[in-house]
């Protein structure tokens, strides 16, 4: 890449057309989770501000060794941003030359993180799906809990959803969403602890600040699988001590919150998602992901806790599968330098 080679601008519309299908998403989350695990990745732990209670952005840099991609993500949350009738999440995602470091591609970064961080649950589903599972609950009814309903439904075909939100207008909407998705039914609960308790698959996705460790083992089925995709919002460290297994996706990122205090009283991993990754690999190189009665599973008075923060090397791959098909199809505007 030269000084005289433009940039290629993309917006969430031309993002959100070129995101490849929802099982090569999660290949690009698995690839991912298994480079961190591997160390065949340059990824330090999350860089934040906090200008506003319950507010981040995030600078997230990486750079995956094996295919010499680099990149960063910028991302705000700012919870508040839905009474303004605007999004709560935004940002962007920069791609950069690994041999000149020149920006070549600029992106927004809403879809993907929305994108990439359902795919990282769709690898936890993979991996850890309880056999016979057909329910799933959905604690929070924002940006997030709406990218993940492609994902579950993939994962649990003709099942049924559970939503709760402090405002139930905005579960009922969601649950709108899942039955035209593919789910047999979906409903707002009355409360998390009566989503929690009717499911077999838990997903987190509180806003920041709404809550702290309020859900406890006393919740869960026998044999559940909870996915915390915000922080310790709604899982409890002793249910997260009390696990059979409890699983990160970056252990060193997981630690370095831990130490600054947001996993207050939580236990160090038994695993991260690239390490199961591995070793389920190396035990059925030739076989097809485990899924459902043929995953590992706890016993039934056991369950298993995912925690994943967000990886900024899913990000970058997620975003060169973008460029790629953008380039290939000419969407976006070409920005002079």
């Amino acid at each position: 890449m030269t000084p005289s080679d433009p940039i290629r601008y993309l917006a969430a519309a031309d993002v959100d057309a070129a995101l490849p299908d929802l099982e090569t998403q999660v290949a690009l989350a698995a690839r991912a989770l298994q480079a961190l695990g591997e160390e065949a990745a340059e990824m330090p732990p999350k860089l934040g501000v906090h200008p506003r209670p319950g507010a981040l952005l995030h600078a997230m840099p990486a750079w995956l060794r094996t295919r010499d991609l680099v990149g960063l993500k910028w991302v705000a949350a700012f919870p508040g941003n839905n009474a303004r009738g605007i999004p709560a999440i935004s940002g962007l995602v920069v791609l950069n030359d690994a041999e000149t470091g020149l920006p070549m591609c600029v992106m927004d970064a809403a879809r993907i993180t929305a994108a990439r961080t359902a795919a990282v649950t769709g690898v936890a589903l993979e991996l850890y799906l309880p056999g016979g599972a057909r329910t799933v609950a959905i604690l929070g009814a924002g940006v997030q809990a709406r990218g993940h309903l492609p994902q579950l439904a993939r994962a649990l075909p003709g099942g049924e959803l559970l939503v709760y939100d402090r405002h139930p207008e905005r579960a009922e909407a969601v649950a709108a969403e899942a039955v035209a998705m593919g789910f047999a039914s979906a409903r707002a609960a009355a409360s998390a602890r009566d989503a929690v308790e009717a499911a077999d698959v838990v997903v987190t996705v509180g806003a920041f600040g709404s809550h702290s460790q309020v859900m406890t083992g006393e919740w869960l089925r026998p044999r559940a699988l909870v996915v915390a995709v915000d922080f310790a919002v709604y899982v409890a460290a002793a249910l997260a001590r009390d696990a059979v297994r409890f699983v990160v996706d970056d252990r060193r990122q997981f630690l370095a919150y831990r130490d600054a205090g947001d996993f207050d009283g939580y236990p160090d991993p038994t695993t991260t998602l690239g390490e199961a990754l591995a070793v389920r690999v190396g035990s059925h190189e030739a076989e097809p992901p485990a899924t459902g009665s043929r995953a590992a599973s706890p016993g039934d008075d056991e369950w298993t806790v995912v925690s994943h923060l967000g990886v900024g090397i899913a990000d970058v791959l997620f975003a060169e599968a973008v460029r790629i098909a953008a380039e290939s199809s000419g969407s976006g505007m070409l920005l002079p330098r």
